[in-house]
């Protein structure tokens, strides 16, 4: 089983089960289930799972932050459980609000294709970034290759938006995507600005038409959904393959371009009429509210509300602009700079880690692991991000910075600040300052306010007595011992390896690695109760009782030691991480001997399991073991 194979499972056992899940989807970090009872779901254990970063509860939805790796547990989930049966996903739990009914519709619709969404926004940033350059011209073919994946998704964006909602409201996806593509369909389009007569009726078509329009489509599935179980209802059995696609066709095709779609396009210039006015009045105030509040409104689910806005911004006719994106590029970077100051001030090695790593990932927008892993639970970190996000957005407020382009808000969004037309820089020139405002504010204000420190696990147990040390390790007790790679290298499967002593599972389970560095580390904290002369095997003693015996290469023992490098010997008390033996690869190879190492639990019978991680690569420090009690 692999490793998101196992945190899938857990997860799903924790939420209260399969039978208490209406629908579950996944964003850039987090499982969003729609749980029928949400007082069923264990939130302690969950918050306290080591592969859980928090739990939120917001918008209708219980959200369970994983980290950037969380489609490939979502993929897991799915695979393992009935969760992707079609009918399994049943929206029967209470609704709600009609604030978190809108939360869960907009998020349920545009999660799935946001990564392809961000990447193609992206993509075109830099490609006007190119022709501003003068490396491309607009006319090159591969200008005009990459230009046409860029914006299709952009230009048929009412297309993917039928398939997710149709998914959203449990009606046909394909009679929805037909119905969207009537909206941009090229005879359509070439009427934008004019007006048809249908039977009669007048059909008015928009300046834009309907390309790149969101609200018409959303509400034209939503109301295909009844008009498609009405016919079921009424068309036999026999008859419904053909002829329920065929009344739908006729009744939403006129429905829509007579009602729905002139309706549609109303509600979503009001929409943007509404923000630009906010934002008219004072552009300082909105970037100092929206640059200081939006970690907020992530961490609450309620940043999808302003995701049409967004769209609809950039759908407008001529090509649309969008001031929004921009004031939130300080709000996303201010907590990379908050989490890298965590980073040189706190003394946890574990929360240092995490820090660099996390600052690293809000630079490409992903600022979860950020938020929850670090700068909340430490809170004045977090205020610090957020006063440095809000003097940032005021910043690029006050500038009028524009975007061009849709995204995921990170710096990879900077070349969309670049219109296409006149390849003026200034706003992007204003969007780095505005975003290196928030960062160095973040960081310096948190070195300012500072933070208490958490300490190292079990250190605080150092000065109690025996009975409450024996407590603590009880109470920190898991149900498996989790082993460190001790060599970086290739994976390699146990019964591969070509000693029979080894891949018959005769001295325990484990798995083998094909070494890239001749250095050999420590697995977990112990002792060294084996340790050959020649240096070719070590074996340790956790402090859990697990015995993990390290063979590095087959008959390497007929080297009697040359090019190996002991550095500990037999009895010492070593740390997981600590250098056991340097060994040199290419003296081995050169004397005959395999370089494969098997890694093995000598007392496996002791446990239920020894599973690995999955993996196919492996850097020493990485997970890679699991031994299960």
């Amino acid at each position: 089983m692999s490793k998101n194979q196992e945190i899938a499972e857990r997860v799903l056992t924790l939420v209260g089960g399969e039978g208490n899940v209406n629908s579950v989807v996944h964003c850039a970090t987090r499982l969003r289930f729609k749980l029928k009872d949400e007082g069923k779901a264990a939130t302690d254990k969950l918050n306290q799972d080591p592969d859980v970063i928090q739990v939120v509860q917001s918008g209708g939805q219980y959200q369970v932050v994983i980290g950037s790796h969380v489609s490939d547990v979502y993929k897991e989930l799915m695979a393992h459980s009935g969760l992707g049966d079609d009918d399994s996903q049943k929206d029967e739990g209470p609704k709600g609000n009609i604030f978190n009914q809108l939360i869960d519709i907009i998020s349920s619709i545009f999660t799935p294709f946001l990564g392809a969404m961000a990447g193609a926004g992206v993509l075109k940033g830099f490609l006007t970034l190119a022709v501003t350059l003068n490396w491309l011209t607009v006319e090159s073919g591969v200008y005009v290759v990459l230009f046409a994946i860029a914006d299709g998704i952009f230009t048929f964006l009412p297309i993917l938006l039928a398939f997710t909602a149709a998914k959203k409201f449990k009606t046909n996806q394909f009679l929805a995507v037909c119905l969207a593509m009537a909206l941009v369909h090229p005879s359509i389009t070439a009427l934008a600005g004019q007006q048809l007569s249908f039977a009669g009726i007048p059909v008015i078509i928009g300046a834009s038409a309907y390309t790149s329009s969101v609200i018409p489509i959303i509400l034209a599935v939503y109301v295909q959904s009844y008009v498609e179980r009405f016919f079921k209802k009424v068309i036999p059995t026999f008859l419904q393959i053909i002829c329920v696609p065929l009344a739908v066709f006729l009744v939403m095709a006129p429905v829509t371009f007579i009602a729905i779609g002139p309706i549609g396009t109303i509600l979503g210039d009001l929409l943007g009429k509404g923000y630009n006015g906010i934002y008219g009045f004072s552009p300082i105030i909105a970037g100092a509210v929206m640059g200081g509040l939006w970690q907020v409104f992530v961490m609450f689910g309620m940043h999808w509300g302003f995701v049409p806005i967004m769209m609809l911004n950039l759908s407008q006719a001529g090509g649309g602009i969008d001031t929004m994106a921009p004031m939130l590029l300080p709000a996303v970077l201010a907590q990379g700079g908050a989490a890298l100051a965590v980073f040189f001030m706190t003394k946890n090695v574990k929360l240092k880690g995490l820090a660099l790593s996390s600052a690293m990932t809000s630079v490409f927008g992903i600022t979860e692991p950020t938020v929850y892993g670090v700068t909340l639970p430490l809170k004045k970190p977090f205020i610090a991000a957020c006063i440095g996000g809000a003097v940032g957005g005021a910043f690029i407020g006050f500038s009028h910075v524009q975007n061009y382009v849709f995204g995921l808000i990170s710096l990879l969004s900077l070349p969309g600040f670049i219109p296409q037309d006149t390849k003026d820089t200034s706003g992007l020139v204003a969007a780095v300052i505005g975003t290196a405002i928030a960062f160095v504010i973040a960081f310096v204000l948190t070195f300012i306010l500072k933070f208490e420190d958490k300490p190292e696990a079990g250190s605080e147990v150092t000065t109690k007595n025996t009975n409450t040390n024996s407590e603590a390790q009880n109470s920190n007790k898991n149900d498996k011992i989790v082993l460190i790679s001790p060599l970086t290298g290739t994976i390699v499967a146990l019964d591969k390896v070509e000693d029979q002593v080894f891949s018959s599972g005769a001295l325990g389970k484990g798995i083998a690695i094909e070494p890239t560095v001749g250095e050999l580390y420590a697995p977990a904290n112990g002792e060294i109760t084996t340790l050959f002369p020649t240096g070719h095997a070590v074996g340790i003693t956790t402090e859990d009782g697990a015995e993990v015996l390290m063979h590095i290469g087959m008959d390497t023992v007929e080297m009697d030691g040359d090019g190996f490098e002991i550095l500990v010997k037999q009895g010492d008390q070593i740390k997981q991480g600590d250098l056991l033996v340097k060994f040199d690869i290419e003296k081995i190879k050169a004397a005959g001997h395999p370089i494969v190492t098997p890694i093995v639990v000598t007392n496996s019978g002791d446990y239920l399991d020894v599973l690995d991680m999955d993996q196919t690569d492996v850097l020493h420090g990485e997970d890679f073991l699991a031994i299960v009690r």
